[in-house]
């Protein structure tokens, strides 16, 4: 009987295998939306959401006091760019924020890959590491503001305390997690730390230092415009600031927006990076 019930369920796994086992050819891959559509439908799905915003402003469902319309606030983002007067405050917070994205990038880096690769200082650091990641980043802009007054170094110093983190810890899951066999092949072929370190580990963990350093661009934009929002006396963080105080929603909302579409290039540059750097990486297959 367990003899008949085995070859009744061989004869069922044969019969729902799919049909491309059966004839051993490859399943299709679901075609990919090429990129110029996708950006399309991007921008009409922003269009769709910006329309519905408007509608219901005019239609009265929502208020304009709190949430103004989008064609106010494109007007305030016209009138800032046509005038200039955004342009000073927009240097001002692109310079902290790539200071703080370059020092604290460089940071994480050095220090993701020491500690990956020297097991005593890992233990060593590492509950001071968790003790400073889990202290809320903001109760330190005060103290920078302190430390290094209302120039730019005080919104650097709160940026950097952003970025380091997010760089430190995924550039030491990344040098973690490389195949030891291939570590100790390249042994054998004799390469020291120098060559593991350039040829193995650093291509290994760019994927991961990458998707880091997605994430970090907004938040040394989001470090700085906190720290010129809580004192400074230029930035977009710092027009924010004002705007807010004479109860300008539209200001609020168009620095937001001025905001947004400069992460958005800057995130678009680090995917051109990013595919050129790691262009010998075959494309994921296709679920």
């Amino acid at each position: 009987m367990t003899a008949e019930n085995t070859e009744t369920r061989r004869s069922q796994r044969a019969t729902d295998a799919p049909e491309s086992q059966a004839t051993g050819r490859q399943p299709r891959r679901p075609r990919e939306t090429p990129q110029p559509v996708m950006r399309l439908l991007q921008l009409l799905l922003a269009a769709v959401v910006l329309a519905i915003w408007e509608l219901l402003g005019r239609a009265g469902v929502i208020d304009e006091f709190f949430f103004p319309l989008p064609s106010d606030i494109f007007l305030t983002m016209w009138t800032w760019i046509s005038s200039g007067y955004i342009f000073p405050h927009l240097w001002v917070t692109m310079q902290e924020s790539l200071l703080a994205f370059v020092i604290g990038v460089v940071l994480g880096l050095l220090l993701g890959f020491l500690l990956a690769r020297v097991r005593f200082l890992e233990r060593l650091l590492d509950p001071f590491l968790q003790m400073f990641n889990a202290l809320p980043r903001v109760v330190l802009a005060p103290i920078f503001l302190l430390w290094f007054g209302l120039g730019i170094w005080s919104k650097v110093a709160f940026g950097v305390t952003l970025v380091f983190f997010i760089v430190f810890f995924n550039t030491l899951e990344g040098v973690r997690s490389v195949d030891r066999v291939l570590i100790d092949n390249a042994r054998m072929l004799g390469a020291k730390e120098s060559h593991l370190l350039r040829h193995v580990f650093i291509p290994s963990a760019l994927t991961w230092i990458f998707s880091s350093l997605h994430i970090s661009v907004g938040f040394a934009i989001t470090g700085a415009v906190v720290g010129e929002y809580l004192g400074a006396s230029a930035g977009v963080g710092y027009a924010i600031a004002q705007a807010q105080g004479v109860f300008d929603t539209k200001g609020v909302f168009a620095g937001m927006f001025i905001l947004m579409i400069v992460v958005l290039f800057i995130d678009l540059l680090v995917n051109r990076v990013e595919r050129y750097l790691l262009r010998w990486r075959p494309q994921a297959q296709q679920l």
